[in-house]
């Protein structure tokens, strides 16, 4: 039989199904060869030659193919469609040559989707390994090699802590660091909105916002404090007001394309929560399993019978209306033809959702955002009516809006609608029917619940302003409650989620669909970057490295030069580039930067970043005082320092003397953190210091009569820049007496230890979730923590099935119900009872019999067959005399 190679098991599985017994389909596992990560894997003297190496677990995976090629030797590579794919197949070929025979067939199938007819189609279409595309892969394979390989060494001897750098991966963290600066050099504005609740003569109720004062059109800033906007609540409440104008227009929206694998990607972390490898993760099991096409892709048409299928779906499911009167054709976007395929879709359009029978919940739910994706892409558009209407008062000095949108008809929003990043809303609000030249009346107290809600907030409160309004914190309305003005800040720059990060990226066109989860996934990894509430933060260590490469390798780490770089591989894959020259042009320019790092100095490095980051690591004082001077000495100068675990802080010139820390990601209003007086306690001065293991509390000081103080830990999650005498005094009197405990009076005690907080009683130790609590456990707690664990740590004992009495040594004989079956229980010895010997049946003498039998056999219970045998006095008394000999010598060399 002809041999079949894919990746993975459960693709081979869902073929084979499709091929019958016609065909032997293997699994490779994935990539069989890799660079070895040593020196010398790629030569860029040697026209950039590669040294491969089978990885150990794929021998055996060669092996099961050469073993199958002995039978048949055609060998059919039918790896993913895409340039990862074929460089899989390449190695394969590579790998498998030797095995061959001369004269073997050896071709190439791929096919976009797991599908009977998909597959039959493929094998009767069989091509060539496709060889520009096996090129734009080892030009991406050397060049990451090259520049990971060569980067990260000089990382690790200038930046210690740095673990490494990679051609992609460094610029993806230079823009979630990039905009973690942006953020933090932002300066909030002030504005001021004002808005009115009409009512039309009907008594129907809605909002309008001020858009023009004293005549001229209201920008956003022109009302920057509470003033102003107290005089423009004024203008409007003492106007009588009248509709100007009502214009209905006419609207559509048209549906989102079908998935992409960057789109994909974004949507599942937006609706989701997914992150970006385990969204590909799971379309890649529902590829495997034939239910939806190749998810790695920059492609966004559909075959065209797939439109076909998704058209006759819409109509079986909402019918004819949701349907366009002919198909929707998307055209593709993408620069690169390398990896354009076809969209990422349901090979079944017919299967819903509620008739998927896949049991992994994450699969479930990427299929269905899927499923409604696409079939949404070929629905109708969405038709919608947008309402403005324009109010003004009579003498045109102050000018309102209201605008609302109402749905005539939802069309693809029946199905789908894509989530948003941030602040990417519209108004949707619905207005009641409003004609032109009708009054608009102010309505009372509407905005009087704000009021009270803002008033509520505040530690003083102004009742009322001098010209009778309400005034809280932040909100401003007249005497009636029927205008109202709120205050607002401008807000920085969201951080990247990965679904924005993934879509920045492909902005830039830095990555490919089969970059996009590795690289997000590796800069986390390193400890670059850290994910709190689904927002990607940098670490201290991961600005570092963007500085330090920023500095030194600025071309490398440059938006454009990487994106062009990747438009170059592209090229290769078309054929239109050779991928040595490409790699000659980069190593020439790339070698000689590597040079002018040679000679630099750890602390040349540091201050270049220190330099790099002075506006963000020492803005300036609000008394214009030295940014640099140290807070806590008022000697020293603050500059930056690193800890050999690859984070930074800010430090004092003047260490020892002083120990003034603090961290580079907060600079503003941080209180000191060093060695520091807290107060007096019993006579005894209370201090904050620094260690090699972090902050800690002392008592007194060290001197000859009492060289080791009392000392504490500061707890995980504990500022040090915000302990006090209290806290610290709390921290020395640990271990502190809960109380006796209710049954045997042996005293409880509550501490910190090495693994947390704890409570103990004896030498039983059991965990506290939160160290507050061992401030404040009582008795009762302290005794069910404690039995909770004794719980956890061991199984309750299991109650026999009988008990036998006592063993003539002493100690209970049970018949025990075990894993394996019933059996004896004396000592430590275990006998299982034989099959013909039921537990109720059993005798006292039969159970001596089967624990005599098993101590003899057993060599860790020969001790206790001896005791079964007490009786035997002289053999005993014999047996201790022959062990007391050699026992005396052994303890002393023990000793």
């Amino acid at each position: 039989m002809p041999v079949v190679v894919v990746e993975s098991p459960a693709k081979a599985k869902t073929i084979e199904k499709y091929l019958g017994g016609n065909y032997r389909v293997l699994a490779s596992f994935g990539h069989v060869r890799d660079l070895p990560p040593k020196d010398g894997s790629v030569d860029p003297a040697d026209d950039f030659a590669m040294k491969w190496e089978v990885a150990a677990d794929s021998k055996k995976h060669l092996k099961a193919i050469k073993d199958a090629l002995k039978d048949d030797p055609t060998l059919i590579l039918a790896t993913d469609p895409d340039r990862e794919g074929e460089a899989i197949s390449w190695h394969l070929l590579e790998a498998l040559q030797p095995a061959l025979k001369k004269g073997s067939g050896v071709s190439r199938v791929t096919f976009n989707a797991i599908t009977k007819a998909a597959v039959t189609e493929a094998m009767a279409h069989p091509r060539q390994i496709d060889q520009p595309l096996v090129d734009a892969y080892l030009a991406r394979r050397a060049l990451d090699y090259l520049v990971g390989f060569n980067l990260s060494p000089v990382l690790w001897r200038k930046l210690p802590g740095a673990k490494s750098a990679g051609r992609v991966q460094s610029v993806c963290l230079r823009l979630i660091v990039d905009r973690e600066m942006e953020i933090e050099a932002f300066k909030a504005r002030e504005y001021w909105s004002v808005h009115a609740r009409l009512a039309t003569p009907q008594g129907a109720e809605y909002d309008a916002t001020l858009v023009s004062l004293a005549g001229a059109k209201l920008d956003r800033f022109d009302l920057p404090n509470a003033e102003k906007a107290a005089m423009a609540v004024s203008a409007v409440a003492s106007r009588d007001l009248r509709v100007a104008s009502v214009a209905a227009k006419p609207a559509t929206r048209n549906p989102w394309p079908p998935f992409m694998t960057s789109t994909l990607q974004q949507e599942a972390s937006r609706k989701l929560g997914m992150g970006a490898k385990a969204c590909m993760s799971a379309a890649q099991r529902l590829y495997e399993a034939g239910l939806i096409t190749y998810m790695r892709t920059d492609g966004i048409d559909m075959a065209p019978e797939a439109v076909h299928a998704a058209r006759d779906a819409i109509i079986a499911k909402f019918g004819d209306r949701y349907v366009p009167s002919s198909p929707r054709m998307y055209k593709n976007k993408a620069k690169n033809a390398q990896e354009a395929h076809e969209c990422i879709r349901p090979t079944d359009m017919m299967l819903s959702p509620d008739r998927l029978n896949v049991s992994a919940d994450d699969q479930r739910k990427l299929y269905d955002l899927i499923w409604k994706r696409t079939i949404a892409s070929q629905m109708e558009a969405a038709r919608m009516e947008r309402t403005t209407v324009e109010i003004a008062s009579p003498d045109n000095q102050v000018g309102l809006r209201a605008t609302g949108q109402v749905v005539l008809f939802d069309g693809f929003l029946r199905v789908y609608d894509q989530g948003r990043d941030d602040d990417e809303g519209e108004d949707s609000a619905r207005l009641p029917a409003i004609r032109e030249s009708e009054p608009a009346t102010l309505v009372k107290n509407a905005f009087l619940s704000d009021y009270e809600k803002a008033a509520a907030s505040e530690d003083s409160l102004i009742e009322t302003a001098s010209a009778g309004q309400l005034v809280a914190g932040g909100f401003v309305a007249n005497e009636t409650a029927a205008v109202a003005a709120r205050q607002h800040f401008t807000q920085p720059p969201p951080r990247y989620t990965e679904a924005t990060l993934v879509k920045r990226m492909e902005e830039l066109g830095i990555g490919r669909p089969s970059t996009y989860a590795s690289i997000v996934t590796t800069i986390q990894d390193r400890d670059y970057v850290r994910k709190d509430k689904n927002r990607l933060i940098p670490e201290d260590k991961g600005r570092l490295v963007t500085v330090f490469l920023t500095k030194y390798f600025p071309r490398y780490v440059s938006y454009d030069f990487t994106a062009d770089l990747e438009n170059e591989l592209d090229e290769i894959s078309a054929g239109d580039l050779m991928w040595r020259e490409v790699l000659g042009r980069f190593w020439k320019d790339f070698s000689k930067a590597l040079e002018g790092t040679s000679e630099l100095r750890i602390t040349e490095v540091l201050d270049a970043i220190d330099d790099a980051l002075a506006p963000h690591l020492y803005p300036p004082r609000a008394d214009g005082g030295d940014p640099r001077e140290c807070p806590l000495c008022h000697k020293g100068r603050l500059n930056l320092k690193t800890a050999r675990s690859g984070g930074a802080f800010i430090g004092c010139s003047n260490y020892p003397e002083c120990r003034y820390t603090r961290p580079i990601s907060a600079p503003d209003g941080e209180a000191a953190v060093g060695d520091r007086i807290l107060g007096e306690d019993d006579g005894d001065p209370i201090s904050l210091k620094t260690g090699r293991f972090g902050p800690y509390v002392q008592r007194g000081e060290a001197t000859e009569a009492n060289p080791k103080p009392a000392r504490a830990s500061i707890p995980k999650g504990w500022d040090p820049a915000t302990l006090n005498l209290d806290r610290a005094v709390q921290l020395l009197s640990l271990p502190r007496p809960v109380g006796p405990h209710p049954e045997d009076g042996e005293l409880i005690e509550a501490g910190i230890g090495r693994f947390g907080p704890y409570v103990k009683h004896g030498s039983k130790y059991a965990n506290l979730p939160d160290v507050e609590e061992v401030f404040t456990i009582g008795m009762n707690r302290a005794v069910e923590v404690l039995a909770a664990k004794q719980t956890r740590g061991r199984a309750a004992a299991a109650a026999p099935l009988r008990e036998l009495g006592d063993h003539p040594d002493g100690g209970a004989i049970q018949v025990m119900n075990g894993r394996y079956g019933p059996y004896v229980k004396w000592d430590k010895v275990n006998a299982t009872l034989p099959r013909d010997v039921a537990p109720e049946d059993l005798t006292v003498e039969q159970a001596l019999e089967l624990i005599a039998a098993k101590a003899a056999k057993s060599p860790a219970k020969k001790k206790a067959a001896p005791k079964a045998k007490a009786a035997a006095k002289p053999a005993a008394k014999k047996a201790t005399t022959k062990k007391a000999a050699p026992k005396k010598p052994a303890k002393k060399a023990a000793e």
